[in-house]
């Protein structure tokens, strides 16, 4: 049993069949954040049942890659425990790498390509609750296989938060920060 088993609002988020008194909705655990784009990216986003990749001129989007001009990025996941539960909350943002370790994932995708080793990078986009004027650093580290690399933050505090978790209130105010304030459905059953 985790320490937030004792939380009726952490029971509330991960009851299938709670429904908020509030206007229906209904949770079933976590909900990570993920990003459309880069934040730099101008075109808007792809569009559901469209075409899987958006192109505007020699610009480049689709699901994991990205091309704006002279700039790469690669669609990741960026890990935070949660204190007291066996559980991590994920963001998904974009992380602005080198070209040659663009390509180097690019190529490490094909059969039989070489493994991608990781590389470093910028988070490129402003994560709802760890905004900050300074680039924020990180690693990016090969996920499984079929999976987006993982973002090892450098820089603190989000390298401390990623380290040490988050507070089940700490996520509750960072999906507030995100523009979806769970907090009153979860109030009361």
């Amino acid at each position: 049993m985790n320490l937030l088993s004792l939380d009726a609002r952490w029971r509330r988020l991960n009851d299938p069949d709670f429904v908020s008194q509030i206007d229906g909705r209904s949770f079933s655990g976590l909900i990570d954040l993920g990003f459309d784009a880069p934040d730099a990216w101008p075109f808007g986003p792809l569009l559901e049942g469209g075409a899987d990749v958006l192109e505007a001129g020699e610009d480049r989007l689709s699901p994991e890659l990205c091309r704006l001009g002279e700039d790469r990025f690669l669609h990741a996941v960026l890990p935070i425990p949660v204190r007291g539960s066996d559980e991590v909350f994920f963001f998904a943002p974009w992380v602005q790498v080198a070209p040659i370790d663009f390509y180097a994932y690019i190529d490490s995708l094909t059969e039989g390509g070489p493994a991608f080793e990781g590389c470093e990078g910028l988070i490129a986009n402003a994560l709802p609750g760890f905004e900050d004027d300074d680039a924020i650093a990180c690693r990016l580290v090969p996920g499984g296989t079929g999976e987006r690399p993982v973002a090892q933050i450098q820089t603190d505090p989000l390298a401390q938060t990623q380290t040490d978790g988050i507070s089940f209130d700490d996520l509750l105010d960072l999906y507030a920060a995100a523009g979806d304030d769970i907090r009153p459905h979860l109030a009361n059953g």
